[in-house]
């Protein structure tokens, strides 16, 4: 399977970063024309995954040096700050009253700053795998505490959307919010149960557009707002 994997990659980041950049599209789309507030923060989030996939697809044409290693850094801001808007999307999705959205969103406020301060101060060193050169966390230079919020982030929001998205399917019968943190979570864990974390990168590319994938199904049948 790794032999697959290595083969396969290059191409198939540029293709999987080039629909990212075409659900992005669509999702600031309907919030424009329908005023689907869901949508623009899942755009948001979306933007943050497009650009992260880009940088890395871009590590099959550049080589390590500061040019790669400037881009990289926002990766992890742009994780950090973005993926907690999942709890408002949530929050929308269940139904929750004004004060219950005000109290999500002033958590998510602080997660987001949190967030952006951990990704600020990660210390990056280049990896190589295969042909594709990127700038990952130092170990042992990223300060613990920075580390332990982006590993937080890496799953926290992710298991709240499955939950929430199993409530919605039992309310509404709607599903598509559970498989697109299914399909989100199922590939992060790919890697490390198959023995290969040094391609997780690659391997949570396709969960991450899944994941944006199935919530665009979602959010295509809400109700505009006038």
């Amino acid at each position: 399977m790794r032999d697959v994997f290595l083969s396969i990659m290059p191409v198939t980041m540029w293709v999987l970063t080039a629909l990212n950049l075409v659900l992005t599209l669509s999702l600031f789309l309907l919030w424009r024309k329908r005023k689907l507030n869901p949508a623009l923060w899942m755009g948001l989030v979306a933007f943050g995954l497009f650009y992260d996939a880009l940088i890395l697809s871009m590590g099959t044409l550049l080589p390590a040096g500061n040019l790669l290693r400037g881009l990289s850094l926002p990766r992890f801001v742009l994780h950090c700050g973005l993926i907690p808007l999942l709890f408002p999307i949530c929050a929308d999705a269940l139904g929750l009253k004004p004060v219950g959205r005000k109290a999500v969103w002033i958590v998510t406020a602080l997660i987001m700053t949190v967030g952006v301060a951990a990704g600020f101060v990660t210390r990056l060193e280049p990896q190589t795998v295969g042909v594709v050169t990127r700038y990952a966390s130092a170990k042992g230079l990223t300060p613990g505490w920075s580390a332990g919020i982006q590993n937080a982030l890496s799953y926290g929001p992710i298991i709240v959307l499955m939950v929430c998205g199993i409530l919605v399917w039992i309310l509404r019968k709607r599903p598509e919010l559970f498989f697109s943190g299914l399909g989100m979570f199922v590939f992060s864990a790919l890697a490390p149960a198959t023995g290969n974390m040094d391609l997780m990168f690659f391997i949570s590319m396709f969960g991450e557009l899944l994941m944006v994938f199935f919530f665009w199904l979602y959010v295509i049948k809400l109700p505009g707002r006038a």
